[in-house]
């Protein structure tokens, strides 16, 4: 990587995804800073991902937000990328018991996290000569069952608030008659896959085999290969992740 390193924010960072994703960016030479909620969890987080920066906000929180990006701008300078992995399962027997509870669970962690980040970071990302935005959804968003109708819902909404943002950053390279302007330097996609699985959920349940499941380290890699990509044949792409062979054993 020429130059200063590129600087991306992973959200969601306490989980194994956003661990992975921060070691898979700091081991290829990017600057990583990690965000969660609660800080003690970040910073052991941030540790075991291998020396990223730690930092606590509520994503839920416009205010919050745009606080984390201004104190980010003081001290680092401004985000390169985004790799968002805030979000949550809630499920029911079919429609009518889906509750109000559960919806307002999916809505602020799956959808409003996701306005909030890109909102406050875009002008950021759309700067940047390699801005990269990436979310994570489900398959089922596109064969919805009636048990997870309130979160294919929510992805669904969070699916299609990042492909507006695809859209914004094709329009930034162009001119005002619609002729690229420029050649596009900022992408936005959605990684697709059925479910994540990861070395602790294969130890505690070992008779289990995952069938398409995809590991936390293929979403990592993944994350680190955008910013290898022209941003042109990226952008506004759903790219679904092979899951891990039934058996295999994560990497």
């Amino acid at each position: 990587m020429s130059g200063r390193p590129l600087r991306v924010l992973v959200t969601g960072g306490s989980g194994p995804s956003g661990i992975a994703a921060t070691r898979a960016l700091l081991q290829a030479g990017f600057a990583v800073f990690t965000v969660g909620s609660d800080k003690a969890r970040i910073e052991e987080a941030a540790e075991a991902a291998g020396g990223a920066t730690p930092l606590v906000c509520d994503l839920a929180d416009l205010a919050a937000v745009r606080e984390l990006q201004q104190e980010l701008a003081r001290t680092a300078g401004k985000i390169d990328g985004i790799i968002h992995l805030v979000g949550g399962w809630r499920g029911a027997q079919g429609i009518t018991d889906q509750t109000d509870e559960d919806w307002d669970f999916l809505e602020r962690s799956a959808v409003t996290t996701l306005r909030n980040v890109t909102r406050v970071f875009y002008d950021d990302l759309a700067a940047s000569s390699c801005g990269r935005f990436a979310m994570v959804s489900s398959t089922a968003v596109g064969s919805p069952a009636a048990g997870v109708a309130s979160y294919v819902a929510a992805k669904a909404a969070a699916e299609a608030w990042t492909m507006a943002v695809a859209e914004g950053f094709r329009q930034g390279s162009q001119g005002q008659d619609g002729a690229a302007d420029s050649a596009q330097h900022s992408a936005a996609v959605v990684f697709v896959v059925k479910a994540l699985v990861d070395a602790g959920m294969r130890s505690s349940q070992p008779e289990r085999k995952f069938p398409g499941y995809t590991d936390v380290e293929q979403l990592a890699a993944a994350a680190v290969g955008l910013f290898s990509q022209p941003a042109a044949e990226l952008n506004g792409q759903r790219l679904l992740l092979a899951p891990v062979p039934a058996g295999a054993a994560s990497t």
